[in-house]
């Protein structure tokens, strides 16, 4: 085993199996690297499963889901934020056929690569991914069409001030997206009440979901509202994410068998359990906000 190997090892070790150690956001996905979900693209969404057969095609449906929420059309400029390595830009710059998608993302790893892939598909002129952050955008006031966040707003400290960061930078009529996770309603029963908090408290500690993003779907609301969004609707769609994607990782292992051997094994533990057991307290939502229109 090589020393970069061996220190990845120990690394993924640490981070998996010690209560004591978070890492920041630009460390999980710099540790993560391209272990991506899916085979043939490098998405790290978890999958949009209706009507799909496999990783990939949910992948690439999540991404059009969220795009057609966005009413991403011909002649917007699209504002996407924490964009991964790319994937869904050049998807939505061939379907979508928007006039610019400008990207912005805080891990250099991934911009760095995801800028390698939208040269490599020859839409470097349409396609402008910027190292940046979601909640200080370097993007002009009233210059976006559509702001798109696909599963990367529970990251953000704070996703309120992303929040007032996306209602600054949208022109009037403007339109924002996520596809977010955020804690289920805690049950009744004390035991399902003891899965969920085991469930949300592991996935918020190792991914770096701060404290304050720790809030229910009408706070979600409620927050859009305080920074100025109107025609707020929101919409839980872990139906189709958590059981199906837990199904189809139990009969294909091809994903588990890129981890190292502790997350190996702890992958494959999860799936003697439950979906519901396993992600009791995640929800995942679907949300859309528009920026009023001035008045005459």
């Amino acid at each position: 085993m090589s020393d970069n190997t061996a220190g990845r090892f120990f690394a993924y070790l640490n981070w998996l199996l010690n209560p004591f150690h978070g890492l920041e956001t630009t460390e999980v996905y710099d540790l993560i690297g391209t272990t991506s979900l899916t085979e043939h693209r490098l998405y790290l969404n978890l999958g949009y499963w209706r009507d799909v057969d496999t990783i990939d095609e949910a992948s690439e449906a999540l991404a059009l889901l969220v795009a057609k929420r966005g009413g991403m059309a011909a002649g917007d400029i699209v504002l996407d934020c924490g964009y991964g390595f790319g994937d869904q830009d050049i998807l939505w710059a061939r379907t979508m056929k928007p006039e610019k998608i400008i990207g912005l993302n805080i891990t250099r790893s991934q911009v760095e690569r995801a800028r390698m892939n939208v040269a490599d598909a020859g839409l470097g002129r349409l396609i402008d991914l910027r190292e940046g952050s979601a909640t200080e955008m370097p993007i002009a006031n009233e210059s976006i069409d559509l702001v798109v966040s696909l599963e990367s707003a529970f990251h953000y400290r704070s996703r309120e001030d992303f929040f007032k960061e996306a209602y600054r930078v949208l022109r009037p009529g403007g339109r924002l997206v996520t596809a977010d996770i955020v804690p289920t309603k805690n049950s009744d029963n004390l035991f399902r009440r003891m899965e969920q908090w085991i469930s949300w408290s592991l996935v918020a500690g190792k991914f770096n979901i701060p404290q304050e993003n720790y809030y229910l779907i009408p706070s979600y609301t409620s927050k859009l509202l305080s920074a100025g969004f109107v025609s707020i609707d929101i919409k839980s769609i872990r139906d189709d994410v958590y059981q199906p994607l837990h199904e189809y990782l139990s009969r294909d292992q091809t994903f588990v068998k890129k981890l190292p051997p502790v997350a190996m094994i702890l992958a494959k533990s999860a799936f003697h359990r439950s979906a519901e057991s396993v992600y009791a307290g995640l929800d995942y939502i679907l949300s859309y906000a528009e920026k009023p229109e001035k008045s005459g």
